[in-house]
């Protein structure tokens, strides 16, 4: 959700479609009910702007710069040597492509659904590895 707040920061955004084009441009693929959903959580809301109609805007009580934007809480478990990840709905397929993108040497690869996402790691590396390869991508 930090991604969207901070596209609305920076960008003009006028519709759904413009903020899932940017959101795209970053590697991050959601549905429209899920944007919609993160919408109204963020308090995203459409002002009047003189030059550009209607934007999507931040919300006076929502502040990227400050940090009251929650970054995304994800969950990692293990299973023998597999990690099991946790997201929000609709992010995992994006999350996964960015570990599968960056292809760190302990990931073989990994297998998402909706919100859960298994990473298979190479041959001879330990729980701890794989951790850490993947606290690169989240930040917990």
């Amino acid at each position: 959700m930090r991604t969207i707040s901070q596209i609305i920061s920076n960008e003009i955004i006028r519709s759904q479609e413009d903020l899932i084009q940017s959101l795209a441009k970053k590697g991050l693929f959601v549905t429209q009910a899920t944007l919609s959903r993160d919408l109204k959580e963020l308090k995203i809301v459409k002002r009047h702007d003189e030059k550009n109609g209607y934007v999507y805007a931040l919300h006076e009580s929502t502040s990227v710069t400050q940090g009251t934007v929650e970054a995304e809480k994800l969950q990692i478990e293990f299973s023998g040597n597999l990690a099991i990840i946790k997201t929000r709905p609709g992010y995992a397929m994006a999350i996964a492509a960015e570990i599968d993108k960056h292809n760190p040497r302990e990931i073989a690869g990994t297998i998402a659904g909706d919100d859960t996402i298994l990473v298979i790691p190479r041959e001879g590396y330990i729980r701890e590895q794989v951790a850490k390869a993947l606290s690169h991508y989240i930040n917990n």
